[in-house]
């Protein structure tokens, strides 16, 4: 006779599949542990940027924080604490055969700055100090955050560039250029130790999204799209996270139209009713150690009788699966973003699904630097996205949808949109957790 313990095991392998994610994650680090993490993580960023600033021809780079006016950058190429002074100066300078120079400007002496920059106890103002290091190391190129397309590599405001301006004169002035693609590369490079804490980061986010869409945060017929965005809101606060977005729905409905905005489906407004047969889309992400996610998954609530999804739905799911399988088994190390996208587009075409993709950078920031996978693109033709290559071992959104037609909703055609974090690997995209093969199921 089988044990009671074999019998539940074989019970449970014989149950329906189901996007469960039952596994907990562990707590987070305390916020103490994760300085302390995170600054040991500098020494092997500033380690890379000398070859970096090398490649991109730039002889000095200067960041300036202001107070209260944080520049995307800073938290990581300086520790990440607060920084008070009216406006504090980081300066990397290629000092030849020394190596790479780093000075910190800073309105208040600080410990932890010591350990990675010339930092003297006794501050001088940065009307002194940048001259003298112009004058000492005469470089060519300056590079300033300004001049990119992206928030993170133009944090540098109009009042501080002129400011720098003035107290480095007008031959200097002549030499600026922007960052822009070095603080692209710096933050698109990854190092192995960031692995382990971005996928934790990710399994919170796995597990507050599941949260969301079950019966812990949906009552069919009672909850509304507010409801569920407050819910998100408390388990941010509950974890000790932060967003870097706010957490959006998108609810598609039998017989109704769906509602668009610039080509997605639409973002639900709060009052609207979840009802049974409801198929639901969270958009969700948290910010963590210096990272951020980006999530998407679906939900279904259950009608009256219902113990799954329609088969309809299911095959529609299996679409948006077959979307992301082919693009992570196409894209490759130094393979050019434009070829991953029309590759994979033109094997949908061929299996009759009809698909969207708009994948972009993540990492340091939600929508962070680096080639994107993205049909804009390609609508635009913008050729200098499609040539740009895939770093190794670079993290990505894999953010797609699929359209499919459901024979129990008369034929309506349903969005099942997908957004899962994934590293590249030698052999294609790996995804950081397991993604969505089943709808969580809303009773």
């Amino acid at each position: 006779m089988l044990s009671s313990r074999v019998m539940t095991l074989l019970a449970i392998c014989l149950l329906p599949a189901r996007a469960t994610f039952a596994e907990l994650p562990a707590p987070l680090l305390p916020f103490s542990e994760q300085m302390q993490i995170r600054e040991q993580w500098l020494f092997q960023r500033h380690e890379m940027l000398l070859d970096m600033m090398r490649q991109h021809e730039v002889d000095m780079w200067i960041v300036v924080n202001e107070e209260f006016h944080d520049d995307p950058v800073t938290q990581f190429i300086a520790p990440p604490r607060p920084y008070t002074g009216g406006r504090d100066h980081f300066v990397f300078i290629d000092a030849g055969d020394a190596g790479l120079r780093a000075v910190a400007i800073t309105g208040f002496a600080e410990e932890r700055l010591r350990q990675y920059f010339e930092s003297p106890i006794e501050p001088r103002p940065s009307k002194e100090v940048l001259p003298e290091l112009y004058a000492e190391h005469q470089p060519q190129r300056i590079a300033l955050n300004i001049g990119g397309k992206h928030g993170q590599q133009r944090g540098l405001t109009w009042d501080t560039y002129n400011e720098i301006s003035e107290i480095m004169g007008e031959e200097a002035t002549a030499r600026f250029v922007s960052a822009a693609d070095l603080i692209e590369e710096y933050l698109d490079t990854r190092i192995p130790q960031e692995h382990e804490h971005y996928t934790h980061a990710t399994h919170v986010t796995e597990d507050i999204v599941r949260r969301a869409l079950s019966n812990e945060a949906i009552t069919p017929g009672v909850t509304t799209v507010g409801d569920v965005r407050n819910f998100l809101y408390d388990q941010i606060w509950k974890w000790g996270v932060r967003t870097w977005f706010q957490p959006d729905l998108r609810v598609q409905k039998r017989g109704v139209p769906n509602r668009m905005s610039r080509g997605f489906l639409h973002v639900a407004d709060e009052s609207v009713l979840l009802e049974r047969g409801d198929v639901i889309v969270i958009d969700f992400g948290i910010s963590y150690m210096g990272f951020d996610t980006d999530w998407q998954k679906k939900g279904y609530i259950l009608r009256e009788g219902e113990t799954d999804a329609p088969p309809g739905l299911k095959a529609a799911m299996r679409n948006t699966n077959t979307l992301q399988d082919t693009m992570m088994g196409i894209a490759r190390p130094g393979m050019e973003a434009g070829e991953v996208y029309t590759r994979t587009m033109a094997a949908m075409e061929e299996q009759g699904i009809q698909a969207q993709i708009y994948s972009h950078p993540v990492g340091n920031h939600g929508h962070g630097l680096g080639p994107g996978i993205d049909f804009r693109s390609a609508q635009r033709g913008d050729e200098a996205a499609a040539v740009r290559t895939l770093r190794p071992n670079s993290w990505i959104s894999i953010e797609l949808n699929t359209l499919t037609p459901v024979p129990e909703w008369d034929g309506q055609e349903v969005f099942i949109m997908m957004e899962d974090v994934a590293y590249l690997t030698e052999e294609g995209y790996r995804f950081f957790r397991p993604r969505q093969e089943a709808f969580f199921l809303i009773k």
